[in-house]
Protein backbone atom coordinates (compact mmCIF):
# COMPACT_ATOMS: atom_id res chain seq x y z
CA UNK A 1 0.00 0.00 0.00
CA UNK A 2 3.03 2.41 0.97
CA UNK A 3 4.66 1.67 -2.50
CA UNK A 4 1.73 1.50 -3.92
CA UNK A 5 1.39 5.56 -2.64
CA UNK A 6 4.73 6.07 -3.48
CA UNK A 7 4.74 5.05 -7.31
CA UNK A 8 1.21 7.04 -7.62
CA UNK A 9 2.29 10.06 -6.60
CA UNK A 10 5.63 10.05 -8.18
CA UNK A 11 3.76 9.41 -11.21
CA UNK A 12 1.27 12.36 -10.96
CA UNK A 13 4.58 14.05 -9.66
CA UNK A 14 6.65 13.33 -13.12
CA UNK A 15 3.29 14.36 -15.18
CA UNK A 16 3.37 17.63 -13.50
CA UNK A 17 7.32 18.26 -14.24
CA UNK A 18 5.93 17.33 -17.81
CA UNK A 19 3.26 19.70 -17.98
CA UNK A 20 5.59 22.46 -16.58
CA UNK A 21 8.13 22.23 -19.59
CA UNK A 22 4.93 22.37 -21.83
CA UNK A 23 4.15 25.40 -19.93
CA UNK A 24 7.73 27.15 -20.23
CA UNK A 25 7.91 26.19 -23.82
CA UNK A 26 4.74 27.82 -24.62
CA UNK A 27 6.22 31.11 -22.61
CA UNK A 28 8.87 30.95 -24.61
CA UNK A 29 7.28 30.66 -28.17
CA UNK A 30 4.86 33.37 -26.21
CA UNK A 31 7.62 35.58 -25.73
CA UNK A 32 9.19 34.92 -29.46
CA UNK A 33 5.63 35.55 -30.94
CA UNK A 34 5.55 38.79 -29.18
CA UNK A 35 9.05 39.86 -30.60
CA UNK A 36 8.13 39.18 -33.85
CA UNK A 37 4.98 41.21 -33.62
CA UNK A 38 6.12 43.67 -32.06
CA UNK A 39 9.10 44.56 -33.68
CA UNK A 40 8.83 43.14 -37.22
CA UNK A 41 5.28 43.64 -38.17
CA UNK A 42 5.44 47.12 -35.63
CA UNK A 43 2.05 46.10 -34.01
CA UNK A 44 0.77 45.97 -30.62
CA UNK A 45 0.69 43.28 -28.43
CA UNK A 46 -1.88 41.91 -25.85
CA UNK A 47 -2.48 39.03 -24.51
CA UNK A 48 1.41 37.58 -25.11
CA UNK A 49 2.95 39.65 -21.74
CA UNK A 50 0.10 37.84 -19.22
CA UNK A 51 0.55 34.72 -21.08
CA UNK A 52 3.76 34.33 -20.78
CA UNK A 53 4.33 36.01 -16.98
CA UNK A 54 1.18 33.13 -15.99
CA UNK A 55 2.34 30.88 -18.01
CA UNK A 56 5.97 30.89 -16.31
CA UNK A 57 4.67 31.34 -13.38
CA UNK A 58 2.00 27.99 -13.82
CA UNK A 59 5.52 25.89 -14.85
CA UNK A 60 7.30 27.00 -11.52
CA UNK A 61 4.33 25.47 -9.14
CA UNK A 62 3.44 22.94 -10.83
CA UNK A 63 6.85 21.82 -11.38
CA UNK A 64 8.26 22.11 -7.75
CA UNK A 65 6.82 18.48 -6.64
CA UNK A 66 8.82 17.12 -9.68
CA UNK A 67 11.77 19.13 -8.67
CA UNK A 68 11.41 17.46 -4.99
CA UNK A 69 11.38 14.27 -6.35
CA UNK A 70 14.19 14.41 -8.03
CA UNK A 71 16.04 15.96 -5.16
CA UNK A 72 16.61 19.17 -6.76
CA UNK A 73 15.76 21.96 -4.85
CA UNK A 74 18.62 23.86 -3.74
CA UNK A 75 19.97 22.51 0.02
CA UNK A 76 23.18 22.78 2.13
CA UNK A 77 23.86 19.18 2.66
CA UNK A 78 27.75 19.59 4.42
CA UNK A 79 26.97 18.77 7.71
CA UNK A 80 24.81 15.40 6.17
CA UNK A 81 28.21 14.51 5.12
CA UNK A 82 29.34 14.43 8.73
CA UNK A 83 27.27 12.65 10.55
CA UNK A 84 25.93 8.95 10.45
CA UNK A 85 23.01 7.19 9.12
CA UNK A 86 20.96 7.60 11.63
CA UNK A 87 21.42 11.59 12.44
CA UNK A 88 20.81 12.01 8.62
CA UNK A 89 18.24 9.93 8.74
CA UNK A 90 16.65 12.48 11.48
CA UNK A 91 17.88 15.83 9.39
CA UNK A 92 15.90 14.62 6.30
CA UNK A 93 13.15 13.38 7.99
CA UNK A 94 12.79 16.90 9.75
CA UNK A 95 13.56 18.66 6.49
CA UNK A 96 10.32 16.96 5.11
CA UNK A 97 8.14 17.79 7.94
CA UNK A 98 9.62 21.62 7.80
CA UNK A 99 8.24 21.18 3.87
CA UNK A 100 5.13 19.32 4.48
CA UNK A 101 4.13 22.46 7.19
CA UNK A 102 5.63 25.19 4.96
CA UNK A 103 3.42 23.61 1.90
CA UNK A 104 -0.09 23.05 3.91
CA UNK A 105 -0.02 26.83 4.64
CA UNK A 106 0.70 27.71 1.67
CA UNK A 107 -1.82 25.27 0.28
CA UNK A 108 -4.59 26.91 2.49
CA UNK A 109 -3.16 30.26 0.93
CA UNK A 110 -3.30 29.47 -2.70
CA UNK A 111 -6.71 27.77 -2.49
CA UNK A 112 -7.95 31.47 -0.37
CA UNK A 113 -6.82 33.73 -3.55
CA UNK A 114 -7.98 31.14 -6.21
CA UNK A 115 -11.39 30.87 -4.50
CA UNK A 116 -11.47 34.63 -4.13
CA UNK A 117 -10.58 35.05 -7.78
CA UNK A 118 -13.00 32.61 -9.02
CA UNK A 119 -16.10 33.34 -6.63
CA UNK A 120 -15.29 37.51 -7.62
CA UNK A 121 -14.64 36.76 -11.18
CA UNK A 122 -11.50 38.80 -10.85
CA UNK A 123 -10.02 39.46 -14.81
CA UNK A 124 -6.59 40.98 -15.12
CA UNK A 125 -6.52 44.32 -15.33
CA UNK A 126 -5.21 43.83 -19.18
CA UNK A 127 -7.13 44.76 -22.53
CA UNK A 128 -6.57 41.05 -22.71
CA UNK A 129 -8.60 40.62 -19.45
CA UNK A 130 -8.33 36.89 -18.45
CA UNK A 131 -10.09 35.19 -15.40
CA UNK A 132 -7.23 34.94 -12.72
CA UNK A 133 -8.85 31.92 -11.33
CA UNK A 134 -6.34 30.05 -14.27
CA UNK A 135 -3.13 31.43 -13.18
CA UNK A 136 -4.12 31.19 -9.13
CA UNK A 137 -5.36 27.36 -9.64
CA UNK A 138 -1.44 26.65 -10.14
CA UNK A 139 -0.82 27.63 -6.51
CA UNK A 140 -3.10 25.36 -4.49
CA UNK A 141 -2.60 22.41 -7.16
CA UNK A 142 1.31 22.85 -7.07
CA UNK A 143 1.46 23.24 -2.86
CA UNK A 144 -1.25 19.95 -2.82
CA UNK A 145 0.75 17.96 -4.88
CA UNK A 146 4.23 19.20 -2.89
CA UNK A 147 2.34 18.51 0.10
CA UNK A 148 1.95 14.43 -1.28
CA UNK A 149 5.03 14.26 -2.62
CA UNK A 150 6.85 15.44 0.91
CA UNK A 151 4.47 12.60 2.19
CA UNK A 152 5.73 10.09 -0.26
CA UNK A 153 9.52 11.19 0.51
CA UNK A 154 8.51 10.87 4.45
CA UNK A 155 7.25 7.35 3.66
CA UNK A 156 10.15 6.70 1.58
CA UNK A 157 12.89 7.33 4.53
CA UNK A 158 10.63 4.77 6.48
CA UNK A 159 11.44 2.11 4.50
CA UNK A 160 14.03 0.02 2.89
CA UNK A 161 14.13 2.38 0.15
CA UNK A 162 14.96 5.39 2.48
CA UNK A 163 18.19 3.01 3.73
CA UNK A 164 19.87 3.50 0.76
CA UNK A 165 18.72 7.00 0.35
CA UNK A 166 20.82 7.81 3.03
CA UNK A 167 23.95 7.65 1.64
CA UNK A 168 25.59 10.78 0.29
CA UNK A 169 25.96 12.16 -2.65
CA UNK A 170 28.55 9.76 -4.59
CA UNK A 171 29.79 13.00 -6.49
CA UNK A 172 30.68 14.69 -3.08
CA UNK A 173 31.62 11.44 -1.44
CA UNK A 174 33.80 10.58 -4.31
CA UNK A 175 36.19 13.17 -3.19
CA UNK A 176 35.96 12.91 0.27
CA UNK A 177 39.35 11.28 0.98
CA UNK A 178 41.35 13.25 -1.36
CA UNK A 179 43.44 16.21 -0.78
CA UNK A 180 43.20 19.35 -2.48
CA UNK A 181 45.89 18.62 -4.15
CA UNK A 182 45.08 15.65 -5.58
CA UNK A 183 42.04 16.82 -7.91
CA UNK A 184 39.01 17.49 -5.90
CA UNK A 185 36.96 20.04 -7.78
CA UNK A 186 37.46 23.68 -6.11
Amino acid sequence: MIKSYIRTVSNVSRALGALATFLLALAMLGVCQMIFVRYILREATIWQTDFVVYSATAAIFVGAPYVLLKKGHVGVDVIEHLVGDATRLMLRLAGCWLGLIFCSVMLVAGWINFHEAWVNEWTSPTVWAPPLWIPYSAVPIGFAMLCLQYFAEILRLHTDEGAAALEPDAEISAFADLEPSEGRPS
